[in-house]
């Protein structure tokens, strides 16, 4: 599908929160009021910012999520709806209120984040098993950790009993069962989350090479370890690769790993290698890191084309 004459079909089960975001002079300390500013709301979380991601550089998009019934619902659907995203997997509970994510930056272009998952944490394994036809039309099932994991393992089972490939971003870190770990072909965590599912400290290519390692061991086929400004290592049994980062002038760093993850589902659903997927994925995750916000900062497709074009 090099040639982009039919679109990839990627499934997201992930989670959705409004993001309710201010600039800072710097971030606060404990016990500390940082008089801020300008404040911005609009759609954010793991799984609905990578399906924006993933949409706007190209890819036919099926969402499951859950919502409350209450305004910020409304925000979540109005986005889905203006972005191009399937949302008959879009489920809504009038028992639990829509996911909130509060969003510090600071004149450094760096972040503290708090997320409020609501109704993303209530995902029934039934709403999941609906999702099955569509897996099965996908070329990748993305997902996270901000949502009941319940709800990820029963999505990783089908998408493996239907062969389908499955990323893992695994963020918001925590604790994953090995027996998921084995079934993910592609896991992504940033330096931070390696560590904590590793118990070593990464400040090397060497370290993320050896935290990947032991990734493998754990039966994840391959692992992508994001690096920030040093770009992304890919571990896995056959290689260990380096890909290069794009160097731009960040403005706002919040939701690059989310760029990453939609970019990378696409270009692998489009039938890329994994390294040639990674280089796209870092170009699209460089071009959001431009812009202030999350969703809204997903480059298109022709942005990403033609950014990849110039700098290469």
């Amino acid at each position: 599908m090099e040639n982009n004459t039919q679109k990839a079909n990627i499934t997201v089960l992930g989670s959705f929160v409004v993001d309710l975001m201010s600039r800072t002079p710097h971030l606060p300390v404990p016990g500390e009021t940082v008089l801020g500013g300008p404040f911005k709301l609009g759609p954010g979380g793991k799984g609905s910012n990578q399906a924006t991601a993933a949409a706007r550089a190209g890819a036919n998009v099926v969402m499951c999520t859950k919502l409350g019934q209450d305004e910020f619902a409304k925000i979540a659907l109005d986005n889905f709806t203006r972005e191009g995203i399937n949302t008959e997997h879009v489920y809504q509970d009038s028992r639990y209120e829509t996911g909130v994510a509060l969003i510090m930056v600071d004149e450094d272009a760096e972040n503290m984040i708090v997320v409020a998952i609501g109704a993303n944490n209530y995902i029934t394994k039934e709403e999941v098993y609906q999702l099955e036809g569509k897996i099965a039309q996908s070329q990748v099932l993305l997902t996270q950790l901000e949502t009941n994991i319940d709800a990820v393992i029963h999505a990783v089972d089908i998408a493996k009993a239907q062969h389908v490939p499955v990323i893992l971003n695994p963020a918001p870190i925590q604790p994953i069962p090995d027996d998921l770990l084995a079934k993910v072909d592609i896991l992504t965590p940033n330096e931070t989350e390696a560590e904590k599912l590793t118990n070593m400290k990464i400040k090397s290519l060497e370290d993320a090479k050896a935290a990947g390692s032991i990734l493998l061991d754990k039966g994840v086929k391959n692992v992508v370890i994001t690096l920030g400004k040093n770009g992304a290592l890919i571990v896995n049994k056959q290689k260990v690769e380096h890909v290069p980062a794009v160097k731009v002038d960040p403005v706002d760093t919040t939701g690059a790993g989310d760029a990453f993850n939609g970019g990378l589902a696409v270009a692998l659903a489009e039938g890329k290698d994994l390294a040639k997927a990674v280089e796209f994925a870092n170009y699209l995750a460089a071009l959001s890191v431009t812009k202030v916000g999350t969703a809204p900062s997903m480059p298109l497709r022709k942005e990403i084309d033609d950014f990849m074009h110039k700098t290469r």
